[in-house]
């Protein structure tokens, strides 16, 4: 990045800290923080979209949809998170290239299942062995937001479905009085007063989504921790910046960064319950 840095073995002290931490992998490890809030932020409104349609379904009066409302939450809670990652999505990635193979490639002869590989045609591939990086990284990623979306809309459908049934009744009963249709019952008494249930259980899910990022190598995502382990770990003459094991330097950053985002996390959150607590008639008076 700069002139001096032409020589690394030329340079010391504070010329060669800034020569090593402007170098190409650092600055993909500095990118890696911005994809995991990426990730993070871009897949929570898919996680309460699946949790409040997964809550909706184990409430519903069709009998089909009360059972996969069941099905969904239960199964899926009850996969360990890297199970899940290792098997669904592979699958979801495969059958992706399945269909594309029996659609491009109709003269196809071999068999797709040889032992323990999967072998479709090149222009079946996705993304296409020929595409840009940028394609690869973006496949990877849209990948790790499904897994997350499904594994998290699981937890964040039960949590929503307990905040339906926390409910008063009596609310719902005094909409009746007023002459409310059922759905305007839902959507200005039932709905709004969800949410102060349903945030305590919403934040605890937010904060396991934080710390399952690191899961995102499963995908073939670079992230934080693969960066840390790639730049701390020995480096020996042969490379520009030769250095011993700095990876409990690196992994003290990552320290910091996930006890910072859960600080702000959890002001946030409070931020949120004095919002919806509002109008709340509780023991101590309304708040």
């Amino acid at each position: 990045m700069f002139e001096y840095c032409a020589d690394p073995s030329a340079i010391e002290g504070l010329e060669w800290w800034s020569c090593y931490l402007t170098t190409a992998k650092h600055f993909a490890f500095y990118k890696s923080f911005g994809t995991v809030l990426v990730l993070l932020f871009a897949t929570v409104p898919f996680i309460l979209l699946l949790g409040f349609a997964g809550a909706l379904a184990r409430r519903s009066k069709a009998f089909p949809l009360r059972v996969f409302g069941l099905a969904y939450t239960s199964i899926v809670r009850g996969v360990p998170d890297i199970v899940f990652f290792l098997f669904a999505l592979i699958a979801l990635d495969q059958g992706i290239e399945y269909l594309r193979h029996i659609t491009l490639c109709p003269d196809w002869s071999e068999p797709i299942r040889q032992g323990s590989d999967f072998i479709v045609c090149s222009e079946a591939k996705m993304p296409l062995g020929s595409a840009p990086q940028w394609q690869h990284e973006l496949y990877g990623f849209f990948l790790a937001m499904t897994g997350f979306a499904v594994v998290f809309g699981a937890f964040a459908a039960n949590t929503m479905y307990g905040a339906l049934q926390a409910v008063p009744h009596g609310q719902l009963e005094t909409g009746v009085a007023f002459g409310m249709s059922p759905r305007q019952i839902f959507r200005r008494i039932h709905l709004p007063q969800m949410w102060i249930y349903a945030l305590p259980g919403l934040s605890n899910l937010w904060m396991i989504l934080v710390k399952a990022t690191p899961l995102l190598f499963l995908l073939g995502v670079e992230d934080i921790v693969y960066w840390a382990r790639e730049l701390g770990g020995t480096k020996i003459g042969l490379y520009s910046y030769p250095h011993g094991d700095w990876r409990l330097a690196y992994f003290v950053v990552l320290l910091v960064f996930y006890l910072t985002l859960t600080w702000v996390s959890e002001r946030v959150f409070e931020r949120l319950t004095r919002f919806v607590s509002k109008g709340q008639d509780t023991l101590g008076g309304t708040l």
